[in-house]
């Protein structure tokens, strides 16, 4: 008979790493697996210099959020171990980051932390413990499926569902991954870590970009990539020159606010070239795109993708963590993958995550996804986005000189 980890054997001869960050969701994973008897360690891992980040709400994984993990382990009766991974963490996500800004992309850094820190390396550690599984406290669920592989489905709670930061999770990663809150509201995980006497039942939610002390991304590239935060030019779709920028960093396509441009009608960033350090602005129906070109593609359905895909594999994307899945086709086109929107969407940006489900809403299955590599319109609305596409420009190896 299974565990309620859908595992064999009894809990409490059952060993579980619970990836501790010292908030709220994560404690009370650890509390609740300890409460059904599971043999469970906490680990949390130092991702970056807290000095300036330790008094500042909303950070993640350093000063004040170690010694909150460390009093929520005391107090269940775990073990807690705080593992260094800052040089992993800097090689990986923020330098990897402070590229993807200088080339023109907007990249989601959480998306590289869960595939290159939390589900690779701190996986291989749990395994090195003897852990049998590794639980987060991320909102999404897991499911067996009838030939015992798992599945990733979407949070119980839609505006807690995080299953567009997961899509680069494997297969072989989901069988090792737990998320015990996946069923769960964000209220009815407070409740529980009141309960459970947890002190941080009350904590605010942790920010997106973690790493930032200041809040402002622009000072991590501006040290890092200084290159990235030069003046250019802000031209139209003609390519004339209409006002002057101080770095394409600023700017992220689909942005209205902050352009610095008078003008009789509402002007949006269309596309950012990195080479020329223009940033090109036009209407919002420039903004629409209806086909997107795909790079590093992760496909956890069913069967291998191409299979999948054959002529066209209809399904809904979600082109950026806040906007609803649209439906779509996905197509297999020369060596790679594009995805053909149906309706078309604004603010298509390269960098960003395109992630495949089987449905529009409620717990649907994540079949997937892959970066945004390029977009492009076909409508002759936007004639003008259509003369080129909206794709980053290799500048990366330039700015690191």
């Amino acid at each position: 008979m299974l565990n309620s980890l859908d595992l064999e054997g009894r809990p409490q001869d059952t060993r579980v790493v619970v990836a501790m960050s010292g908030g709220v969701d994560s404690s009370v994973t650890a509390a609740l697996l300890k409460s059904e008897g599971y043999d469970v360690v906490g680990i949390t891992l130092q991702l970056y210099d807290h000095g300036a980040a330790t008094h500042r709400k909303g950070a993640c994984c350093a000063g004040q959020d170690i010694h909150d993990a460390r009093n929520v382990a005391e107090r269940i009766g775990i073990p807690h171990y705080v593992l260094d991974y800052e040089n992993r963490f800097r090689e990986s996500v923020i330098d990897s980051f402070a590229d993807s800004y200088a080339s023109g992309q907007t990249p989601v850094p959480c998306i590289e932390c869960n595939r290159s820190i939390k589900f690779r390396d701190l996986l291989a550690t749990a395994r090195e413990l003897g852990a049998s599984v590794l639980a987060t406290g991320h909102y999404v669920a897991s499911r067996r499926m009838r030939d015992g592989s798992r599945a990733l489905i979407c949070a119980a709670d839609a505006d807690r569902d995080q299953s567009y930061f997961l899509f680069a999770t494997t297969r072989e990663q989901l069988d090792y991954l737990r998320f015990p809150l996946g069923d769960m509201t964000k209220p009815q995980a407070r409740e529980l870590a009141r309960r459970f006497g947890l002190t941080v039942a009350d904590k605010q939610d942790s920010q997106d970009i973690c790493f930032v002390p200041t809040g402002r991304y622009t000072d991590i590239i501006s040290r890092l990539r200084p290159n990235a935060v030069e003046p250019g030019d802000i031209v139209d779709l003609d390519g004339r020159v209409i006002g002057r920028h101080q770095g394409i960093v600023h700017f992220t396509v689909g942005q209205r606010r902050g352009l610095g441009i008078a003008s009789s009608a509402p002007l949006y960033v269309v596309r950012l070239d990195a080479a020329s350090r223009r940033v090109v602005v036009g209407p919002r129906q420039a903004l629409r795109m209806d086909r997107i070109v795909l790079r590093d593609v992760n496909w956890i359905g069913d069967g291998a993708l191409d299979r999948a895909v054959g002529e066209g594999l209809e399904i809904f994307v979600r082109v950026r963590s806040t906007r609803a899945p649209q439906p779509a086709w996905l197509r297999a086109v020369d060596g790679g993958y594009e995805v053909e929107l149906v309706a078309g969407e604004e603010g298509v940006s390269p960098g960003q995550a395109c992630v495949f489900y089987d449905a529009p809403s409620g717990q649907a299955r994540v079949l997937g996804g892959g970066f945004i590599q390029s977009a492009a319109a076909k409508s002759a609305a936007a004639k003008g986005a259509a003369r080129e596409t909206i794709a980053p420009q290799p500048f990366v190896e330039a700015m690191r000189g």
